[in-house]
């Protein structure tokens, strides 16, 4: 075992030290140490259009029999191309089981940019703002870099090296759907399935966006929470799909209501009109509606209730310090 191990590590410094140089400045060590790189790619390095940053953690077990860590992060990056492009990464690995792959993995997103490039004019545009921008306090900050790849570090480590990367002909869960709320033309629905895995995640999120309209939705907030008898904890990650904070709002919701072995994906239809705070209300509402419809919670009231709690027990630590 340590000797596969010592044998991946001089593997992974001999990678890097070639992508090192065939990216130059492109190429970024986050934390050597800790296996974490990084690298800016784009369609062309005369005139770039279309940029991604690919984060990527080594494991110990790569690449003899795990896959990196990644993270893809572009403010443009959404749904159906984010998963069209897991998949391409995914199939690379299965397809090289073994080899050292980062080479292939940046090559294929430049790939996909450069096809990007020519399909999609004038450049990427930005998800256009559908509400204001907001302070948020400190339960609503956006994860950092480190700490999306540490979420994904732990998830690897419960599931196994191949859970989150397996191609599987398993049955899709099933989900569920809920009834719609509108507001001042916008429209909000939720998504419920279960889920057990990670790869399961993948499966439902494959699924809804085969239907156009569910694609078409101006985002698709997702969150999820699946419990891990091995180490009695949960694994659970959120997506804002452009409207910030809102998936962090939805696992902490989730979190209120103690639900497990489930996701929830609201979709929302921006129509043209601002609504503020309302709109996480509306998001948290379809959500909880049906986790309560489904029997995942036994109480439609006991989100408020914590939030209650948690803004008086807020008070009293302010009183205290003054």
């Amino acid at each position: 075992m340590a000797d596969t191990e010592e044998e991946n590590l001089q593997s992974q410094i001999d990678e890097i030290e070639a992508l090192s140089s065939i990216y130059g400045d492109d190429w970024c060590v986050i934390d050597e140490a800790a296996r974490i790189f990084c690298i800016q790619i784009s369609n062309s390095l005369d005139q770039p259009e279309w940029t991604l940053c690919l984060q990527v953690i080594l494991p110990p077990e790569y690449p003899a029999t795990a896959p990196p860590l990644y993270q893809l992060n572009a403010p443009w990056l959404r749904g159906e191309d984010r998963m069209t492009l897991s998949n391409y990464l995914e199939d690379i690995f299965l397809q090289n089981l073994g080899d050292n792959i980062l080479y292939q993995w940046v090559e294929k997103i430049r790939e996909f940019l450069v096809e990007k490039s020519k399909t999609s004019h004038p450049g990427p545009t930005l998800k256009a703002a559908t509400e204001e921008t907001e302070a948020a306090d400190d339960d609503d900050e956006i994860a950092s870099s480190s700490e999306l790849l540490n979420n994904l570090f732990a998830n690897l480590a419960v599931f196994g090296h191949l859970d989150a990367f397996e191609d599987t002909e398993k049955e899709v869960p099933k989900i569920e759907h809920g009834e719609t709320i509108s507001d001042r033309r916008s429209t909000f629905q939720a998504h419920l399935a279960p889920v057990t895995s990670p790869a399961q995640v993948k499966q439902v999120l494959n699924k809804l966006y085969e239907n156009k309209k569910i694609a078409s939705a101006t985002h698709n907030i997702y969150s999820y929470r699946i419990y891990s008898k091995k180490t009695n904890s949960f694994i659970q990650d959120c997506e804002d799909d452009g409207e910030t904070a809102a998936g962090k709002r939805l696992l902490h919701l989730m979190q209120i209501l103690d639900v497990k072995d489930v996701m929830v994906v609201v979709s929302r239809w921006y129509g043209g009109i601002l609504l503020g705070p309302d709109r996480f209300k509306h998001i948290n509402n379809c959500a909880r509606n049906i986790l309560v419809e489904h029997n995942y919670s036994s109480s439609a009231d006991e989100s408020s209730k914590h939030s209650k709690n948690k803004s008086n027990s807020k008070e009293g630590k302010k009183r205290t310090e003054h």
